[in-house]
């Protein structure tokens, strides 16, 4: 599957209530979240994603945002924050109907981390 593909996905996604005009501004606050905040990426089973948090207050701040404005409109995910031996865990959940939008939001999260050299 390409980026291009991903986005998408995300893009058409009838269970979030985010207007579509705002959509391609939302997938790029992730991709840059997961890009300068991410250190690493976990995938324990197909409803949960775990993101290692760089270390720094912010970064934690910022990410509770995003989680909290994706709530209001994508109400299928689910995020909780916790803190693990390298370092704050995101762990982003859905139910298994919308497992396929979380492989989006792992592949995006990994392809930044990747990119990113970590």
């Amino acid at each position: 599957m390409t980026d291009k593909d991903l986005a998408a996905q995300v893009m058409d996604l009838s269970a979030c209530t985010l207007p579509t005009v705002d959509r391609p501004t939302r997938l790029a606050e992730f991709d840059a979240f997961f890009a300068d905040s991410v250190i690493a990426t976990h995938r324990p089973d197909p409803t949960r994603l775990e993101l290692t948090l760089a270390a720094g207050l912010d970064v934690e701040q910022v990410g509770r945002d995003l989680a909290a404005r994706e709530s209001a409109c994508c109400s299928f995910f689910t995020f909780t924050f916790e803190p693990g031996p390298a370092g704050t865990v995101m762990r982003i959940e859905t139910p298994a109907i919308h497992s396929d939008v979380l492989d989006a939001v792992a592949e995006r999260a990994g392809a930044a981390v990747a990119g990113a050299g970590r």
